[in-house]
């Protein structure tokens, strides 16, 4: 599965990087967040080899999703994020993702995070994560195992670049975490995955293809996503009363596997 995911990721960042390159207008969705003709190719193109290879799963991608195109989802299925990062990507900063992820049983078992504009890709599956170096012509020239750290005294937390909150500053402040970095998208899983930080709390709304590929990432490398009741993150959630389907309720990452049992 991960091989189909990382030919996708690949072929679509390869699109993604000649718009980039070329600058596009950007529209807005009706959720009033932008919108290029980077999203919408990058997804058809992860879309249409995921339909070829897995024809019976389901997937669940956000330009899709937006356009009112929804599936009945099992207990199995993809999310799709074809572009993380929308507004970095539009601002010329490189830290936007291709995010593919795999959903069993509400839980991410398989996920690549790929950053084309920063030649670097994290893959993860059944508790081994991978970073993957990749070249300019998109191939991948480099393999290397990676896992998260021990969770140490002084923690370094990140926080999202262009939502944060005053949560995150209250929650930062209670577990006396002083050092803080702001990057976007899906990113930061995966820093985390890397053992670069510690802890990503995030308390304003993200969508479940916006974490998954990540999350599944992290978990991979022993770390952990959490609800602020201590429990895992699910995916897979339709009909909430409170909120959208598949949208995420405020959570926090941990890069260690015992923190599931923390309370934020």
């Amino acid at each position: 599965m991960l091989e189909t995911f990382e030919r996708a990721a690949l072929e679509a960042g390869k699109a993604i990087m000649q718009v980039y390159r070329e600058g596009c207008p950007s529209a807005r969705k009706a959720d009033n967040s932008p919108v290029t003709i980077a999203d919408e190719r990058a997804e058809r193109i992860i879309i249409a080899q995921l339909e070829a290879a897995f024809p019976n799963t389901p997937i669940i991608a956000e330009e899709s999703v937006a356009a009112g195109n929804v599936p009945v989802i099992g207990a199995s299925f993809f999310l799709v994020d074809p572009l993380d990062g929308t507004r970095e990507f539009i601002d010329k900063r490189p830290e936007f993702t291709v995010n593919i992820a795999y959903i069993s049983d509400g839980r991410p078992l398989a996920g690549i995070v790929y950053a084309p504009a920063l030649g670097v890709a994290f893959a993860g599956e059944n508790d081994k994560a991978e970073k993957l170096l990749v070249d300019d012509h998109f191939q991948v020239t480099q393999r290397t195992a990676i896992q998260v750290r021990p969770q140490p005294a002084d923690r370094t937390a990140l926080a999202s670049r262009s939502h944060n909150s005053p949560q995150t500053d209250v929650f930062l402040a209670a577990n006396a975490i002083s050092q803080c970095t702001n990057i976007g998208s899906s990113l930061k899983f995966c820093m985390l995955a890397e053992g670069l930080a510690d802890v990503y709390p995030r308390f304003t709304r993200t969508m479940e293809w916006d974490t998954a590929a990540g999350d599944a990432v992290l978990r991979a490398a022993g770390g952990s996503t959490v609800t602020l009741d201590g429990l895992p993150l699910t995916y897979g959630k339709t009909s909430q009363a409170h909120d959208s389907d598949f949208a995420n309720p405020n959570f926090i990452s941990w890069g260690s596997a015992r923190s599931v049992l923390e309370r934020a």
